[in-house]
């Protein structure tokens, strides 16, 4: 099968991107709304959700993806795979959100929580029923390489959520209110996903037994390894959350949460890249392509590493003028935090598209000892920081944890056999942001008026940024060649999609 990386990638990039400019003028009222101490109950909540939903999936979304995009023999082998995961969804939800609901019944969630988390409890289950059918039909479509069709979902979900959420918290619900915009939007995304999933696979195959020949060992074999790996990679995600609510109270986690939101900008290509390139890796692993895996995962760590640099360094230098203004002056507070997880954020970035390479084997011990590793830092930082620095010592420890994702997944490629960092120029990517930081900086302090600074750095520093990269070959004539032309078909030639 051959399969379009570049329009995967540009297809999730794009429609994050519009995601983000749809929640960018939104999220200041809903924090203004909500205040910092709510604001930090829903970042407690959406963290919680965060870890509990590698268990509530069950490696679904990974498990479709991988396997629905691979070559079998076996007749009618997409309709298995969908039937079989959509049953393993449903045994691994609804159970789940049972669970949930008993314990806000019975007074479990008020004994350890304040007791408006009852009724968010209560939400957060049918929350998880709507996540994971929207799941279910999201990864086929991508595993069968629509991902210009899956993708525009999520922008469909941001539109019913965002004025659902606000009107009901203006309206006095707060938190509930936001979760209950969640549920609707989800579950609109979910039904139009099926709807279109209803003219490429067979309904039908949810309640018919797969063939004795189907490898149903090995997908959940795949899959209990794949739980353990995200959660794993979740506990390194909402550790800093998790702790620093109970450690420092709701109003410090909603500032350290809003230092988050921002710094998640950094990762809007690096996650596109990471979904893109487990179904379409997993496919060049089946036909052992060793050769062209390890050239996409140079490339792709390279395009992550550049671009993210060039986020991070207006990111740092603009914080001081942004922050406030979009959070209001409250807010101040998440400045700091902001620019200690900065540099972090960048290690996972880049960790990213190895990551999602080495998943497409299957083989995820090595990825599981890796991340592991870095989880164990985080824990022991996080406990060790939060109660002396607080907000920003959740941002160092997160930070040196995050960066550690990098060189513990290069050593586990490695062990995989194939090269991310062999084209990664790091010295010259650097160096370019050195000297970008060097001239917009000084830039942003002359500028009295944060909003002139907000609309005149940026052009500039991207100047200065795309100059420096080209004097210093941190992007080369292929690069610029593909740039001017933005042909599919030169890229093709750059990435191999894995045919022949």
């Amino acid at each position: 099968m051959s399969r379009d990386i570049l329009r995967g990638i540009i297809s999730i990039a794009g429609s994050n991107v519009v995601v983000m400019l749809l929640a960018f003028p939104l999220t200041p009222f809903l924090v203004r709304f909500l205040g910092s101490s709510q604001y930090g109950d829903y970042a407690f909540m959406l963290s919680f959700l965060g870890v509990a939903w590698v268990f509530v999936n069950g490696g679904v979304f990974d498990g479709v993806r991988k396997y629905i995009a691979e070559e079998r023999e076996t007749e009618e082998w997409q309709n298995y795979v969908f039937g079989f995961y959509f049953r393993v969804a449903v045994l691994f939800v609804v159970p789940s959100a049972i669970v949930i609901a008993i314990a806000a019944r019975v007074g479990v969630i008020e004994f350890v929580l304040d007791p408006q988390f009852e009724t968010y409890f209560y939400l957060l289950g049918v929350l998880l029923i709507a996540r994971q059918l929207r799941a279910v039909g999201r990864s086929v479509l991508m595993g069968l390489g629509n991902e210009h069709l899956s993708e525009p979902l999520m922008i469909l979900e941001k539109l019913f959520f965002w004025p659902i959420a606000i009107g009901l918290v203006y309206a006095g619900l707060g938190v509930s209110g936001v979760l209950i915009g969640h549920i609707v939007a989800v579950f609109v995304s979910a039904a139009v996903a099926f709807v279109m999933l209803s003219r490429m696979v067979s309904f039908s195959s949810i309640f018919r037994r797969t063939p004795p020949d189907f490898p149903r060992r090995t997908l959940l074999a795949f899959n209990n390894r794949t739980i353990v790996l995200m959660f794993l990679l979740n506990a390194l995600l909402y550790t800093d959350i998790l702790l620093l609510h109970p450690l420092a109270g709701s109003e410090q986690a909603g500032y350290y949460q809003a230092a988050i939101v921002i710094a998640d900008f950094l990762w809007v290509v690096p996650f596109a890249v990471q979904l893109a390139l487990l179904h379409s890796s997993s496919e060049l692993w089946s036909n052992d392509r060793l050769d062209r895996i390890s050239e996409i995962s140079a490339l792709a760590t390279r395009y992550v590493f550049l671009v993210t640099m060039l986020f991070c360094v207006g990111i740092a230098v603009l914080a001081d003028s942004f922050v406030p203004l979009y959070y209001g002056e409250e807010f101040t507070a998440s400045i700091t935090p902001l620019r200690l997880l900065l540099i972090g954020v960048v290690g996972f970035a880049v960790a990213r598209p190895i990551f999602a390479i080495g998943q497409g084997k299957g083989n995820l011990r090595a990825l599981i000892y890796a991340t592991g590793a870095a989880v164990a830092l985080n824990i022991v930082l996080n406990l060790l920081l939060i109660p002396l620095y607080g907000t920003n010592g959740a941002a160092v420890a997160t930070s040196i944890s995050y960066g550690s994702m990098l060189l513990f997944h290069v050593w586990s490629a490695r062990t995989l056999g194939f090269e991310p960092i062999g084209d990664l120029r790091f010295g010259r990517i650097l160096a370019t942001t050195l000297v970008t930081g060097s001239v917009i900086y000084p830039l942003d302090t002359i500028i009295a008026s944060p909003f002139v600074s907000l609309f005149a750095v940026p052009p500039v520093g991207l100047v200065i940024f795309l100059l420096t990269a080209v004097t210093v070959g941190a992007i080369d004539n292929d690069d610029i060649s593909y740039m001017l032309e933005r042909s599919p078909d030169r890229l093709q030639r750059m990435l191999p999609s894995g045919d022949g």
